[in-house]
């Protein structure tokens, strides 16, 4: 079952991109170009950072403690690999449009545009929704070194960087003369495949667990492939990229202070 503390762990990160979403209220209709790399370098800052101190030092850790002695990089390289190949996979199976972009990548399709802007999101946040979920499976089973503030940390590192992200995706939407309420709307339906990909992993944890350390560094693999993939060149098109090379730097050290203030 699940209990108060992996319910509120699990549902911190979609609370993140709810509040982000609702900037969409107090915002003009755009957001500016600079302010946006500058989220955009944050967000990749907070994965990146997210992928190495809480999924794959973890991953190789508790290979360690299992007995894998010198080999112990290879279930982190293995998961790692698995998850960027099958975001890759999503990436060409599932319609989508990017932001800023004006083609859609995947196979043709009939969909609004408006869909497949936030079906480009809810690709990406599936790999964080299974991370959250990954490290609390990791807590509620015995024989892993996973605290219950090293869980919640990940979570709100999550959270910090879903908050731009729910904006990025309401405030376009909005001017794209979709009204306030339902960029709102589409803005928190992007997140909402977290905590249902976060609880799926939770509920298989007992049999997943052997696994743990290829499924944390499977949420890594997958994460990074979307900041090398996605948010990196979004950030950086055009001038003045170093406003997000910067926004990536501030967003890598938050996360690595919660994680090891926190952890």
């Amino acid at each position: 079952m699940l209990d108060f503390n992996t319910i509120a762990g699990v549902s911190i990160p979609f609370v993140g991109t709810t509040l982000g979403a609702a900037m969409v209220f107090f915002m003009k209709d755009k957001i500016h170009p600079l302010l946006q790399k500058a989220l955009l370098g944050f967000s990749s800052g907070v994965m990146m950072a997210a992928s190495v101190w809480s999924l794959l030092i973890p991953a190789m850790d508790l290979s360690t403690e299992r007995g894998m002695g010198k080999f112990s990089f290879l279930p982190a390289i293995s998961g790692l690999l698995i998850g960027i190949l099958l975001l890759l996979l999503f990436d060409r199976l599932i319609p989508h449009l990017h932001l800023n972009q004006t083609q859609p990548e995947g196979p043709k399709s009939s969909l609004q545009k408006t869909t497949m802007m936030i079906l480009a999101v809810a690709i990406h946040n599936l790999p964080e929704g299974m991370a959250v979920g990954a490290v609390f499976a990791g807590l509620k089973n015995a024989g892993t070194e996973v605290t219950l503030a090293s869980a919640f940390a990940l979570s709100v590192g999550i959270a910090i960087q879903n908050f731009p992200e729910g904006a990025i995706i309401s405030m376009p939407l909005k001017s794209e003369g979709i009204s306030r309420k339902k960029s709102f709307l589409y803005g928190t339906l992007s997140g909402l495949v977290e905590p249902f990909g976060a609880i799926a992993v939770i509920l298989l944890s007992d049999f997943l667990i052997p696994l743990l350390p290829y499924l944390l560094s499977f949420a890594a693999g997958a994460m990074i492939y979307v900041i090398v993939e996605e948010i990196i060149p979004e950030a950086s098109e055009g001038t003045h990229s170093n406003i997000a090379t910067i926004g990536f730097a501030v967003g890598f050290c938050v996360m690595m202070i919660l994680d090891v203030a926190l952890g």
